[in-house]
């Protein structure tokens, strides 16, 4: 019998963020989105099933936005800042009335700060390396980024070696027509950016491909 102590399992799932996870495992990106249009977006959003809406920091007034959501939409809704730099921003984020701190890179300074603050927060990676160095920071879960340069072969290799219980989110490119191929190649989730929003598109458009994209996780037609 082996004397070497049982591999790490992987991190406890924050459980808050993982019924968000259940309900659909996709973060709603909201780059370029404005305060004044943030309720009726995240209303479409929260209609078609989304719990976890994200509005980037290179935004318009982003914490404002992220402040309106929080005030519009129900209480287990998550929502969160992406494209966090700063301690500074993790201080404003959690000021506005959000949870979840989203980062385009893997900077495990920033991600032991967000968790000292009882947040949960969601690294950018394009490693292995860069992926175990987030995860022992405390990363809740992984943003596999860009997806475009990191197509589902890598992400099921490196689900061979990653603790099963750790969450990866590939971000960049994805469509409703490329989800089933990341499902199956060990994606928990994604991250839709621009085929879902883009500033200036209406609440009604929002809607329809935020359905698109919530049938195509559950494998459903039309």
């Amino acid at each position: 019998m082996s004397n070497l102590p049982d591999r790490d399992p992987g991190p406890v799932p924050s459980p808050r963020l993982e019924a968000a996870m259940a309900r659909l495992p996709l973060v709603a990106i909201l780059r370029g989105l404005t305060p004044q249009e943030a309720p009726a977006i995240g209303q479409a959003l929260v209609d078609a099933g989304f719990s976890l809406i994200e509005v980037p920091l290179n935004s318009p007034r982003p914490f404002e936005s992220i402040a309106a959501l929080r005030a519009a939409l129900p209480a287990e809704v998550l929502l969160g800042a992406g494209t966090v730099m700063t301690i500074e921003e993790i201080a404003a984020l959690q000021a506005a009335g959000g949870e979840l701190v989203v980062m385009p890179h893997a900077d495990t300074a920033l991600i032991r700060a967000a968790k000292a603050q009882g947040l949960l927060c969601i690294p950018g990676v394009a490693t292995p390396t860069e992926a175990f160095a987030a995860r022992a920071a405390g990363a809740d879960a992984l943003k596999l980024f860009p997806a475009e340069a990191l197509p589902p072969p890598v992400l099921k290799a490196w689900r061979a070696v990653l603790p099963p219980a750790l969450r990866v989110l590939p971000v960049g490119g994805v469509t409703p027509e490329s989800l089933a191929a990341w499902r199956a190649a060990g994606a928990g989730g994604a991250g839709l950016g621009s085929a879902l929003y883009s500033p200036g598109r209406s609440a009604a458009e929002v809607a329809v491909r935020a359905r698109a994209f919530a049938q195509a996780w559950h494998g459903q037609a039309g």
